[in-house]
């Protein structure tokens, strides 16, 4: 998906806003007025992401200052908001020194504790359902559900989620409140000062979390069963999924997400390099760094995965369910069991709002450049339209930070970037190659002083003309017809709920008719001129040359200039006049 999607739409993104020096809100318009949707929808999503994204952040500050204390509260089960399942291998191993098995923060004999499961002991180590008869023979640590201390932690002492559902969500959790403000002043200060201040900011923590991962990864693979996850992970794939169309939709929508592909923020912060600047170098070099980081990422999770799977006495597919807490319950795991664990804690969650700033500072930015395209007067209260919209989508996560709002946070994580994402990544991809047109596309990236070699020329064309917009419709396809709905561990949402995030999909995707429609009745174009192209999609200095022109003054000295360069070329030998 990378080589077949991504990597294509991520450099057509690049040079598209470098080429043009525009917003995605002002660029599309520009392309034609048919695709004037577009550009918003393009704005719409990272709203929508920038919304729960912080979350993430928040849920980090939230671990931040639980580690300062004397013991990490995730790496144990004898805390008052433990569940009785909770279950780590440390405390166990009292009980298993007294041939005992460790229930409900105590010791049990193996007879009580397959008793709860209303079976009888076979042995020391099983127990057994007379009633089936006796080759039904269960080992004991498979008797009762575990869970261990870390997501024990994640869902009853921070979420407090538990027993949560749509019809009852619970309160507010204001500890969550508190992070939350704090991460939206965080981000606010970043972008107050500009995209500049900003950029500096990236280079810190786009580069610190590698220091992190490469202490974790070395702590990982010396786990007991480490060996174990990264069996699952890497080398003993199955390769029966591939036939499964929910795999490769999961593949195309992480590249997007991944590399922000569709989300605007490439064409809004590509629109403030240099004209010159070599964006296919940047495009290749980015795209395969990022992928390579979550291939490398995953060796660390799955090493700490084995470990747990190890503890717990499951399989490595049984330790968390997925999702998007599971950062949250595999890396606290994974730092408990470090030398000076609060000092790790502190670094690693240090690191995991560093990597939730780069992600969203691009697209809290990207809103902000869509305002101040549309009002320019804007520009000089940079400040205060950043603190603005920092408040607005602070409101707008509150929900998220109920007793269940993780149920919200995943209702927003499955719509809000799913599907809406390749159908935009496939409108724009349509804008370009069969409207504004291939070749003058790629004539624009050598007016910027891109050089192509001819293989990749080829594989630009390739993917852009047939490969990319044929697999991004079957997967629309797809998506559609085998269309999962969105769920939270075993707690599949209601249909009143998914039927809500398909509005907050359409609230994106569904921009591109109703702009459409707006250009149709607002500009009284024929059919022809609304897919025609803007004269002023061109550089930023060409625009500034024709805006100067409409002043008489400057026209007659533009004018003039140009007639002394033509005529000195006509008549090279006469001398030129003032």
């Amino acid at each position: 998906m990378l080589l077949c999607a991504g990597l294509p739409l991520f450099f057509m993104e690049l040079a598209l806003g470098q080429y043009v020096s525009l917003g995605p809100a002002l660029l599309f318009p520009k392309l034609a007025p048919i695709f004037s949707g577009l550009g918003w929808g393009m704005v719409v999503i990272p709203l929508l992401t920038a919304l729960s994204f912080n979350v993430i952040i928040a849920w980090a500050f939230f671990y931040i200052f639980a580690s300062f204390g004397s013991v990490l509260p995730w790496s144990r089960c004898d805390n008052d908001f433990n569940s009785i399942n909770c279950f780590t291998d440390r405390e166990a191993e009292f009980c298993r020194n007294s041939s005992l098995v460790y229930y409900n923060r105590t010791c049990l004999s193996v007879g009580d504790y397959c008793s709860l499961a209303d079976l009888k002991e076979l042995n020391g180590t099983h127990c057994h359902d007379p009633a089936n008869g006796s080759s039904w023979v269960q080992p004991v640590e498979t008797v009762l559900t575990r869970i261990s201390a870390s997501e024990d932690y994640f869902k009853n002492r921070m979420l407090g989620v538990t027993g949560r559902s749509w019809d009852d969500m619970g309160g507010l959790r204001w500890e969550l409140v508190g992070c939350l403000a704090l991460a939206w002043v965080i981000v606010g200060a970043c972008l107050a000062r500009g995209i500049k201040s900003s950029g500096k900011v990236v280079y810190f923590t786009a580069l610190f979390p590698y220091v992190i991962l490469a202490i974790l990864f070395v702590r990982g693979i010396t786990l007991d069963g480490a060996v174990k996850g990264i069996e699952f992970y890497f080398l003993k794939p199955d390769f029966s999924r591939l036939l499964e169309v929910e795999v490769w939709s999961d593949a195309a929508i992480q590249i997007f997400y991944s590399l922000g592909v569709s989300f605007g923020c490439l064409v809004t912060l590509s629109s403030y390099n240099k004209f010159n600047n070599n964006c296919m170098r940047d495009a290749i070099i980015i795209a395969f760094s990022n992928c390579s980081t979550s291939v490398f990422s995953g060796f660390v999770i799955f090493s700490i995965l084995g470990f747990l799977a190890t503890e717990l006495g499951v399989e490595v597919k049984d330790v968390a369910s997925s999702g998007s807490g599971l950062a949250f319950i595999v890396y606290p795991a994974a730092v408990s069991l470090l030398p000076l664990p609060q000092l790790w804690s502190v670094l690693f969650f240090v690191m995991l709002i560093n990597i939730g700033l780069a992600s969203q500072l691009t697209m809290v930015e990207t809103v902000t450049t869509a305002l101040f395209d549309l009002v320019p007067a804007l520009r000089t209260r940079k400040p205060i339209v950043v603190a603005g919209v920092c408040l607005v989508i602070f409101l707008m996560g509150l929900s998220m930070c109920l007793e269940g709002g993780i149920l919200m946070f995943e209702l927003f994580f499955w719509y809000s970037a799913g599907i809406s994402v390749i159908i935009l990544g496939l409108v724009q991809i349509v804008g370009i190659v069969w409207v504004y047109g291939i070749r003058r596309f790629l004539s624009n990236i050598k007016e910027m002083g891109v050089y192509i070699p001819a293989p990749l020329k080829a594989y630009w064309l390739i993917t852009w003309v047939f490969i990319t917009p044929v697999i991004l419709v079957l997967i629309c396809f797809f998506y559609i017809y085998f269309f999962v709905p969105a769920y939270w561990g075993e707690y599949v949402f209601p249909d009143r709920i998914q039927a809500l995030g398909w509005l907050l999909s359409a609230s994106s995707m569904g921009l591109i008719p109703l702009g459409a429609l707006v250009a149709i009745c607002k500009t009284r174009k024929s059919f022809r001129e609304l897919f025609q192209t803007s004269p002023d999609l061109c550089p930023a200095h060409v625009r500034s040359q024709r805006s100067q022109q409409k002043d008489p003054v400057v026209s007659f000295v533009y004018d003039n200039e140009a007639f002394q360069e033509s005529r000195a070329k006509v008549y090279p030998d006469l001398p030129s006049s003032e």
